[in-house]
């Protein structure tokens, strides 16, 4: 029996004039690379999505560089989301998916092109009385000239999945943008909250006072005096609460925006803005525009085409294909030498493969089924985002408008009952649930003009229309800074 060992050997002349251009052209190529590769001959890197980032070019605003800035510095909104577009995981990722689904578009187009390989082997035979180190060599192209579509199929399969990976990027950027805003807001609501809880606070120690004093002169009673310590008791337990929902809203803001929660954060004051009109259009008209513009119907639709040119793949997967092959090759065995070149042309015709061509048709068939089914839902769902954040950016308008009417009227009242039971005309009671009505109407406005941004930002969303126009009507401007 014989036993086949490698080893390192020299060649003679006949193979080595055959293989040098070929080790020479090995030798030339760039280290990571192991085979005959250019570096993008697609052009995949052309329509790859770009990475995500804050678009302010329209804008002529201040360079955002992002990367968190100094500890001294505010955020404002822009820079708030412009960092949570860029250093978030999530839009990583689906970045990344991206540009591996724009990889996938050059793996299907290569599959026109031929491929060519070389071999190069040199064994060591033993026997029982004999022994021998045959070598040879050998170029070998092979190229599919005809497979009925299949490729084509599959290059569209490629691009329509390239086209749904775009859109889940576009779609996801914007989700990310939405709930940078939302955690913004809701961070800013906190920050008022314990604004709104300080002055209390000072209200009810400055109601402790007036108290003390008319018990000091004989005027006032025990009682009053116990009801506004616990008043300010009480308000100084909803100032430090207040503090505690600023700090976790702090660092929920800082994991939206790619930081560590513990990462310090100082942000701008919210400038007041009045409610517009700018999204006050028949909600049909909303409703049709989201469809045409939300990415995520961009998306399911180019899904559906996918699963569709998949079922054309499918069927060209089960038909005849043509390919050609040929190259030269050389081989030396006991002193003798061959070389020759070889060129064919081969028919492959698939007769019977177990039924698998059926199934794999009715596969494809039911997964475009499923898409088409997506799709629609996507449909109807966006009609229905659409449909409430309308709905409730209407009432927030109605809200911010009404919760100003309410903190006038508690801002006098309070004014009032204070003022008469420091000339002694009134009774504690009503000073105190005059400035708890103050509270909680101060905590009303700041909610209601959050709530309207918010709800503004969300039916933005749910029409795919949030983008950088948005945050300049909510944001001071930005500090200038220089790349």
């Amino acid at each position: 029996m014989a036993i086949t060992t490698s080893r390192p050997a020299s060649l003679p002349p006949p193979a080595a004039r055959f293989l040098a251009p070929l080790v020479i052209l090995l030798a030339a190529l760039p280290k990571p690379l192991s085979a005959l590769e250019a570096s993008d001959p697609f052009a995949t890197r052309a329509i790859t999505p770009p990475r995500p980032a804050l678009d302010l070019t329209a804008t002529e605003k201040a360079y955002l560089p992002c990367q968190a800035l100094p500890s001294d510095t505010p955020y404002g909104v822009l820079e708030v989301v412009d960092l949570a577009l860029c250093k978030n995981p999530t839009t990583r990722e689906i970045w990344a998916i991206a540009r591996l689904q724009a990889a996938e578009v050059g793996v299907a187009q290569a599959q026109f092109l031929p491929a060519i390989d070389g071999q190069l082997a040199v064994n060591r035979l033993h026997g029982k009385s004999r022994s021998a180190t045959p070598r040879n060599a050998s170029l070998t192209l092979s190229w599919l000239l005809v497979d009925f579509g299949a490729r084509s199929a599959n290059l569209e399969v490629a691009r329509q999945l390239l086209s749904a990976a775009s859109a889940t990027l576009d779609a996801t950027v914007q989700s990310v943008f939405l709930s940078a805003l939302q955690s913004y807001f809701n961070t800013q609501a906190a920050r008022a909250a314990v604004t709104a809880a300080l002055e209390s606070e000072k209200a009810s120690r400055e109601s402790l006072t007036a108290a003390e004093v008319r018990y000091r002169v004989g005027s006032g009673t025990p009682a009053d005096r116990l009801q506004a310590q616990t008043a300010w008791s009480q308000a100084t337990l909803n100032r430090i609460r207040s503090e505690g929902v600023l700090r976790n809203a702090l660092g929920r803001l800082a994991k939206v925006m790619g930081l560590d929660a513990n990462h310090p954060l100082r942000l701008d004051d919210i400038p007041k803005t009045l409610p517009d009109s700018g999204f006050d259009r028949d909600v049909a008209a909303l409703i049709s525009e989201a469809r045409r513009r939300r990415p995520e119907m961009q998306a399911a639709a180019a899904e559906l085409k996918a699963a569709e040119a998949g079922i054309d793949y499918a069927r060209a997967a089960g038909r005849p294909t043509i390919s050609l092959s040929g190259g030269p090759q050389w081989e030396h065995l006991d002193g003798l030498s061959g070389q020759g070149n070889s060129i064919g042309l081969s028919v492959q015709l698939p007769i019977f493969s177990g039924f698998n061509t059926t199934y794999q048709i009715r596969a494809a068939e039911a997964r475009s089924e499923v898409q088409a089914a997506r799709l629609e839902n996507t449909r109807q769902q966006v009609a229905l985002e659409v449909w409430e954040n309308y709905q409730s950016l209407s009432t927030a308008t109605q809200t911010i408008r009404s919760s100003a009417d309410l903190l006038s009227s508690a801002e006098q009242s309070e004014r009032v009952a204070l003022g008469r039971y420091k000339a002694g005309v009134g009774n504690i009671l009503d000073v105190l649930n005059a400035q708890s009505a103050l509270a909680a109407a101060r905590l009303q406005r700041i909610q209601a003009m959050l709530d309207w941004q918010v709800s503004r930002a969300a039916l933005a969303r749910s029409i795919g229309a949030l983008d950088s126009s948005l945050l300049l009507s909510v944001s001071a401007e930005p500090n200038a800074r220089k790349p």
